[in-house]
This record gives C-alpha cells, structure tokens and sequence, in this order.
C-alpha cells in the first residue's frame, strides 16, 4: 500500500497553468520523480476569490486556516490570473496554455457563448497524470464541459457546478434574472428584505450548503486515496464566494455593513475609460438601483463568504492530517480569479484588467521547502509545469508558464534581474468579442483595447487603485513605448495571433 506519510498532497484553490514535465530543481525533487515516490497532489480550486481580503494580507477577515497554511508555505503575494474569467482561467491552468492555444477562450454553457466545452483532444493535467499511473479524482465545480474530468481519466469524478452530465446541452440563459432586477428599481425586494442577486442570508447552517456537500466529497475522495496503492492527484473546486454572495448564519451577519472600510476607488468615477466598462453584460450589471447600503451589504456578505472557506480549507487539512497524509502534503491554494465589490463601480467581473480582477491568492506548501514570500509577479499558467515537474509528467505540447520551484527553493533571488512582468487576456465574454491585452510591471500597467479607440496606462506606484489613465499624457510617452515593447515581446513569445494588429496600432513605438 502506498505509505500515507510519505505522500504529498497539492492543494491548489483555483489553480490555472502550463504543463510540461520540466527538469527538477532540487535533488529532493529528482527523488521523487525519477525514483519510486512521486507525490500526492490536490488542488483546492475557489471562485472568483480576490487576493486581499485574508488576514494574512492585513484584510478585514480573520482567516486562521489560510493563514496557517501561508505559514508554512510559499506565498505568491503577486499572483496574476490568465483571464478574469472562469472557464478560460480554468483551461489555462489544466492545460497550461493560453486559450489560443487550448481552443478556450470564453465561457462555456452559458447564454451566447460559442462555446461548449475544452476540446476533448486537450487532455491536461488530469489525463496526463492518469497516464502516469495517477489515481485521479475531480470534485465539484469545472466549467470547461459536461463530463469533461470523466473524459480525461478522472476514476472519481464528482462534479457539482455548472456542468450537466450531458454533453453540448442548452446554454443557461438568465430569463428569470431580468424582471428579478427591474424590480429592485421599483422597490421590490427578495426574501428577508434582501436583493439576492447581490446578497442572500441561506436557510439552514453550514452543513446545508452545497459547499458543504462538496467538501464532504472531497473528504472522501482524500480518504479513498488514503488506502489506494497508487499515487493520487485530486482536485476539489468549490463555486464559493462566487457572486452572488450567499451564505448561512452565522457569516451572514459576521460583518457589520455600517462599519465597513471602503476602498478610495469604490465608487469612483470611470473617467477615460474604455466603453465596454459600462457594459451591462448580464442582467446584475445593472447596478443603477444600488444604495450605498446595498453595496456594503454585498462586501459584508463577500467577506462572510470568505470566513467560511476558512472553515472550509481547515476541514480539508483536518481530513488529511487525520488520514496521515499532511506531513508530506505538496499543497497549492488559490482562487482563478478576483471579483470586483464596487471599486470603479462594477460588480462581479467583465473586460477589463483592473487588479481585483487580475490578481488571485496563491500559497504553495512543498514540505522539503523553507517557507518563503515572494513579490515577484507570477502567472497561473506557472503552476501547471509546477506540478507536472513534481509529478514526473509527459510533456503534452507547448508550455506557456514557467516552473515555480526555482522560486519555491530559492526565493526572489532565483529570478534575479529578469524582467518581472505579468501577461493577461480577455479575448471574449460571454460570445461578446473584445480582444484585450494587457501587461504588469510592479510600477505600470498597459491595457490594449483593440475594440475599442481608448487603451490604459496606469502608474501602479503612485495610482495603484487604477482610476487615472494616463495613456494620452505627454509625460508618460516613455513608459508607454517601453510597455508596448514588452507587450509585443510577450504576444510573439507565446505566438498570440493579435500581435499582429498590436504592431500596427502601436509601430511609432516598436
């Protein structure tokens, strides 16, 4: 039987990158993967979780579990998703490739999206690691087609989000929602006097949620895997704190709305900015009824969300140190994208790059590293070599991340004097095209529009809550040549068809 204390366990919360089996970087990790141990790996995968809320970070939520975690672990304290967006954030990480690349470049099985699934043909991580001898288990949300883990080789495969079991269904399309959000206006509320597309108080308590139903399939699946020979890679995705924000007593009323602190951009004005950012996407967009009570009733029940994936993540890890399993836990926590709770006005998430959208918590425990905090940028696409390399994976195609265990053993210094930058898309939403590219220095930010006649340039150092564009200031010309150079180089890297168009919208400057 395969020894509990000598697997490792990754717990990945909303995990996104590249894979490839790439060469170990520790003698510890050459062990691993090319003698008979190979580790235990789960991701734990949250939704639309932003990066700044737990206490870890100096956010509002008390998060002992998180914060646990953190401390043992290595903290990606700048870590960027692919998209903001959940189907394609989610291809980007199982495959490892950006989504012109994986074919997956909006949503799936949702109200005019093109799209019904990850092309089969696009194994990931979960057939590659079934290929490599894996006991390979999914459970919950995946959003990337119906049977999708079972068609890649998952023996546990438990999904309980978007997905039907059947293939190329009906897209859910929000009819109800409509005359549901007409009647805010009017002054008609939902049960318990609340506006449910934003807030809602859930009956019942903590073990009545759905998130409750899915830890207590992932709880299994670790025990199963407990007493199967094989090594195990394990995946438990939660729909949680995805908007809308809705919760059980007691995080409904954990948080005080009254005494909320709001972020200077809450609010703020959208000057300059590009069109689409007053887009109505889906029918909760639609936001013109919010009082400013609404709005911290929304970010109070975000945070109540937030307290109970403490209480989530602190029932996974108690399963696993009571299966034996945790001393030699790999685990990588993370979420696949932000959210937005007001700041500049927006709610839940659209085209833009904005970094409560960008940005996503990542924390990585390998056992044998020393734990660490990292401040350079880092991608989702990075954990998929990450964990292929830990698990001595065939390389399956092209590999557009870059491993994280020279950062892991080694710290910021391993990547000393390279460029930090950060590269983000969002191709389309939801069937709507818009084609954008943007890149993130530690000190700027350059958004490309290419549907739209107005880019961004923010100066993260002196603006980081993002609401001045400066890409027509005359002072900022020389930042905003050099950005577009390291945009250009990053589209060509990784072989993006629009860099195209980008050269000629931007040649004065290439």
């Amino acid at each position: 039987m395969f020894s509990k204390l000598t697997s490792s366990i990754v717990v990945a919360l909303s995990v996104l990158t590249a894979g490839c089996a790439l060469q170990p970087e520790s003698d510890t990790l050459a062990q691993e993967t090319n003698g008979a141990k190979k580790p235990n790996v789960l991701i734990i995968f949250f939704d639309d979780m932003r990066f700044d809320t737990f206490s870890y970070r100096g956010g509002p939520v008390n998060t002992p579990n998180i914060d646990a975690l953190a401390s043992e672990g290595t903290r990606f304290d700048y870590a960027m998703t692919t998209t903001g967006l959940c189907s394609p954030s989610r291809a980007a990480l199982f495959t490892g490739r950006w989504g012109h690349k994986n074919g997956l470049d909006d949503n799936v099985e949702l109200y005019h999206s093109r799209l019904a699934e990850l092309d089969p043909k696009e194994g990931g991580l979960l057939r590659r690691a079934s290929e490599a001898g894996y006991l390979v288990g999914h459970v919950g949300k995946w959003h990337l087609g119906a049977r999708g883990t079972e068609l890649r080789g998952a023996e546990i495969d438990l999904a309980h989000g978007h997905e039907p079991r059947e293939r190329f269904t009906r897209q859910w399309t929000p009819y109800v929602k409509v005359p549901q959000v007409k009647g805010y206006y009017e002054g008609k509320l939902d049960a318990n006097n609340e506006k449910h597309e934003y807030w809602m108080t859930l009956p019942g308590t903590y073990e009545d949620t759905a998130a409750y139903k899915k830890l207590v399939h992932g709880q299994n699946m670790i025990r199963q895997a407990a007493k199967d020979d094989r090594p195990f890679f394990g995946v438990i995705s939660f729909n949680q704190p995805h908007p809308a924000y809705r919760v059980p007593e007691p995080y409904a009323s954990m948080f005080d709305p009254a005494t909320l602190e709001l972020p200077e951009n809450h609010l703020a004005e959208r000057k300059n900015k590009p069109l689409a950012q007053d887009g109505i996407w889906w029918p909760w967009h639609d936001v013109g009824h919010m009082s400013d009570m609404d709005w911290r009733k929304s970010r109070a029940y975000y945070y109540g969300a937030i307290a109970m994936v403490d209480r989530i993540i602190g029932d996974i890890i108690k399963t696993a140190k009571e299966e034996g399993m945790y001393e030699d836990l790999h685990i990588v926590l993370l979420g696949d994208q932000g959210s937005m709770l007001g700041e500049h006005g927006l709610y839940d998430k659209g085209p833009y790059a904005y970094d409560e959208l960008m940005r996503m918590p990542l924390i990585i425990k390998k056992p044998t590293a020393e734990p660490k905090i990292i401040n350079r940028q880092v991608s989702m696409l990075d954990i998929t070599p990450t964990l292929a390399e830990w698990m001595g994976l065939e390389n399956d195609g092209d590999v557009d991340g870059e491993s994280l265990n020279p950062l892991i053993e080694k710290g910021d210094a391993a990547k000393q004097g390279e460029p930090d930058t950060a590269l983000y898309a969002y191709e389309w939403y939801n069937g709507s095209w818009f084609g954008i590219r943007a890149i993130r220095t530690p000190e700027m930010k350059f958004v490309w529009n290419p549907g739209d006649t107005r880019d961004e340039l923010y100066d993260l150092k002196n603006d980081p809550i993002e609401v001045n564009n400066l890409i027509k200031d005359k002072k900022y010309q020389s930042q905003l040549a050099e950005m577009a150079k390291m945009l250009e180089q990053e589209l060509t890297r990784i072989e993006d068809p629009s860099v195209k168009m980008f050269r000629h919208h931007y040649k004065k400057y290439l």
